[in-house]
């Protein structure tokens, strides 16, 4: 990993992706609560006298993140800071912006950064390094193929009693996956909720696809496996989007619930049977 340390005591990490649209385009995408929850996690900016001055972002049941805006500059470069993600951990400060570039694109950057005197926290930055790459490449995707649109999501993760490989190999055979290159036409086996679209991405280093989607609605599916806590997970999320959004995820996500509770169930608690 590439944690760059000053001085000072900043350590941070960088990333960056190229994009279709306008700066103001991009803006709206990367900058607002409605274009974060497009392709990151459901967001909501706490807006004062015409400004944000506060994001809540929600990663799950009773897993809300909330930090402050420290800059606001549109549509060039925002930044916030927020207290560190686990009781002791020193602030995260995250500094978005958006290049212009010729032929109708821009880059968006982040820099994800925190001050220690010691090497203890590193691996935080680490992690986020880790995971930022297939948000971005989900924005990528939003922004060429669903800008501007309205979003709805539904997502799952379970742990997995096996190493991060055997779980990538569990996921993808179970999605009809294994054996279709980037580019092709997909379409969900018979026992999966009605699906189908094209590979977007696709890769095992890290565990990482996105499909964009024409069933059960348009839109975005993306399956990833990571390690947290010594365990291995299995997540899968859909970002749906236009008018019938809301509608699409009503109906489908009762049928992914009893799909993925059924191939991937939590855990019973210790010392019950299952």
């Amino acid at each position: 990993m590439s944690v760059k340390k000053e001085p000072s005591g900043r350590r941070s990490i960088r990333l960056e992706v190229e994009v279709p649209g306008t700066p103001e385009q991009v803006w709206q995408a990367i900058a607002t609560g409605p274009g974060i929850s497009c392709w990151f996690v459901p967001a909501e900016f706490d807006v004062r006298d015409g400004k944000p001055v506060a994001l809540k972002l929600t990663f799950g049941p009773g897993m809300e993140s909330t930090s402050a805006v420290t800059e606001w500059n549109p549509p060039h470069q925002w930044a916030t800071r927020s207290d560190g993600w686990i009781p002791g951990s020193p602030p995260i400060a995250n500094e978005w912006s958006v290049e212009s570039r010729a032929g109708g694109t821009c880059i968006v950057r982040i820099v994800q950064s925190l001050f220690a005197s010691t090497d203890d926290w590193d691996n935080q930055l680490e992690g986020a390094e880790h995971g930022w790459p297939g948000f971005l490449r989900t924005l990528r995707l939003y922004l060429t193929h669903f800008r501007g649109q309205r979003s709805a999501t539904m997502k799952w993760m379970a742990p997995f009693a096996g190493t991060e490989a055997q779980a990538w190999e569990t996921l993808t055979a179970a999605m009809g996956l294994q054996g279709v290159g980037v580019g092709e036409r997909w379409t969900a086996p018979a026992g999966v909720p009605v699906a189908a679209g094209v590979v977007d991405h696709f890769t095992r280093d890290p565990y990482d696809a996105l499909l964009r989607l024409d069933k059960p609605g348009p839109g975005i599916a993306a399956l990833g496996v990571f390690s947290m806590a010594g365990r291995s997970m299995v997540a899968v999320g859909f970002y749906l989007y236009g008018d019938q959004a809301d509608a699409n995820v009503a109906r489908e996500t009762p049928r992914w619930d009893a799909w993925f509770q059924a191939r991937f169930p939590m855990p019973t608690e210790a010392g019950t049977s299952g």
